[in-house]
């Protein structure tokens, strides 16, 4: 269980900077930065559902 939870954690950090690597490059050359929003909004919504699942489990143990 315990690998699992380092394994998504590690899966959201680099979403995470992925998406701030690519906000920064595709800005400075004048580009859309709309996939690099989307990888953002994505580490944002899996840190949620991670957190909603660590409650619900230590809520039923």
């Amino acid at each position: 269980m315990i690998v699992l939870l380092i394994f998504y954690a590690l899966a959201i950090i680099g979403l995470f900077i992925g998406g701030i690597i690519t906000i920064i490059v595709k800005s400075s050359r004048n580009e859309p930065v709309k996939l690099g929003v989307q990888m953002l909004i994505a580490s944002v919504i899996l840190v949620i559902v991670g957190f909603g699942a660590c409650v619900a489990l230590l809520s039923n143990g």
